[in-house]
């Protein structure tokens, strides 16, 4: 099984809060590397748009774990992420440096974090 791939798609990322973002044209564009799923709030709203990398079967077994990237919010980090998918990914390929500024914990989720009554995580 490949690497999969989560994209934020609720409250914040997504949508026009976060400005000059073809969101559907990113979206399409990982679909082509590998598979996407499409979650709700992922709790990190200030990061948006948020994409989860999560290793294939392979980079389990080696090692690999999800990959959270936050403020992915050009065509150039959307690419950048497609072709560490196709070098294998977590486990497989080493993060590249241009996405380790991307990087973030998921320990940096917050519940409170999105601004939208009624559209948070704990709603």
């Amino acid at each position: 099984m490949p690497c999969r791939i989560v994209v934020c798609r609720d409250c914040c990322c997504g949508t026009s809060k976060v400005t000059g973002v073809d969101h559907s044209a990113q979206t399409d564009r990982l679909r082509e590397v590998a598979p996407v799923r499409v979650s709700d709030c992922l709790d990190v709203c200030d990061q948006a748009n948020v994409v989860v990398v999560q290793p294939s079967e392979q980079g389990r077994a080696a090692g690999g774990r999800p990959v959270w990237l936050g403020l992915v919010n050009d065509p150039d980090a959307t690419e950048d992420i497609a072709a560490w998918v196709r070098a294998g990914g977590p486990g497989i390929a080493p993060l590249p440096d241009i996405l380790g500024l991307y990087a973030l914990s998921p320990a940096q989720r917050r519940t409170a974090a999105c601004a939208v009554p009624g559209q948070g995580p704990e709603d």
